[in-house]
């Protein structure tokens, strides 16, 4: 048995009693699915819009998405749509936080417009540029130029969060003006990239690798090759045997670049990339069956866990707690733990196993 072989076996086993987990996250009365286990049993928290359509990721790269019973289809459809304001075109989780944080409003509308395509349905109304609720910034590239550069990147990870979901309009926009627009963002981004090791912003290397994460999202939906990409991947070997991933999103970020990186990796350095990634893996995986954001717990409000206690980032928002941070797994950690294992595969250039069929994971429901 080579060493991929063995790896994959590791791999695998940790997604014993995932499938499970999973669909006791699901809510039958809203059509929505929770965040944590603590969130279910607690009547302080409902199923949000992000592990929702995360919920929904985990199912399309298992391909169990297709095996979906109609009836629950109709429901997790009715559940994204329920979420849109008719007059504005977003959509809002019940916490009366939500609409305060602009990368969650982004998130949001990003996550539950594609869910809504993936099963196949549409939102009842139209979308915020079209019924000119988008933020000003939107109404002419100037002013979208003057938002990027106000943006504070002394944190990456959460600077650049804003930057790539402030993106989120110009795919709203007719053709010709979204051309303008990418290649307005593509010039910016190259202009402020620091060519010495092929990253963004300020922070551990971990946290810039992340911020770079968040810009890659970018590059890839419109196709752009990222610039420096040797630098990038030396970045990435460097915080891999240097850095303590204390996050899922520290694990799960590297890869995915990886993956998108038109860069061939020696033999040797995919078997050290694979064997830190998995052994990170292993720490974050709890006895609920799911994996954990991080170490100590999962957080009760991811949406500033880009934050760390011992850093700072100005006018973070309030959190928006949608589980009571227990060490337990959560839909934010699973999802990535679930895109690891699929990127990890096509760095081996092999296809992965199914681990669950769709009959018994839907028998089961």
């Amino acid at each position: 048995m080579n060493w991929r072989e063995q790896q994959q076996l590791k791999l695998d086993g940790m997604f014993d009693g995932l499938f499970y987990w999973l669909q006791k996250q699901f809510d039958p009365v809203t059509g929505g699915f929770y965040y944590a286990r603590s969130s279910v049993s607690d009547g302080r928290f409902t199923p949000d819009i992000e592990s929702t359509a995360q919920a929904l990721n985990i199912l399309l790269r298992y391909n169990l998405l297709k095996g979906m019973p109609f009836a629950t289809k109709s429901k997790v459809i009715q559940y994204f749509q329920s979420k849109q304001e008719e007059h504005t075109g977003y959509f809002y989780d019940n916490n009366p936080q939500m609409p305060k944080d602009e990368v969650m409003v982004h998130r949001a509308l990003n996550y539950a417009y594609h869910s809504l395509k993936r099963l196949g349905a549409e939102p009842l109304y139209k979308m915020p540029v079209e019924v000119r609720k988008a933020p000003a910034y939107t109404k002419s590239l100037a002013a979208y130029q003057k938002k990027w550069e106000s943006i504070d990147l002394r944190n990456s990870w959460r600077g650049c969060d804003l930057l790539a979901s402030s993106t989120v309009y110009i795919a709203q926009m007719e053709e010709n003006d979204r051309k303008k627009y990418v290649q307005a963002m593509a010039k910016f981004l190259a202009e402020i990239q620091d060519p010495k090791t092929g990253l963004w912003g300020n922070g551990s290397l971990y946290v810039k690798i992340s911020g770079t994460f968040k810009l890659h999202t970018f590059y890839r939906k419109y196709k752009i090759p990222m610039p420096n990409q040797e630098k990038i991947y030396q970045s990435i070997l460097a915080c891999l045997r240097t850095e303590d991933a204390v996050d899922m999103c520290y694990i799960r970020n590297p890869i995915d670049l990886l993956s998108y990186l038109q860069k061939e990796i020696t033999e040797q350095e995919l078997e050290e990339i694979t064997r830190i990634t998995i052994k990170n893996m292993e720490r974050l995986k709890r006895k609920d069956g799911a994996f954990s954001r991080e170490l100590k717990h999962s957080p009760k409000a991811p949406n500033v866990a880009q934050v760390k206690a011992d850093d700072y980032y100005p006018n973070m928002p309030e959190p928006v707690e949608i589980g009571l941070g227990l060490y337990e797994g959560d839909m934010n950690a699973t999802t990535q733990a679930t895109l690891i294992r699929q990127q990890l595969h096509h760095l081996w250039g092999k296809t992965p196993d199914q681990l669950i069929s769709n009959e018994l994971f839907w028998e089961l429901w």
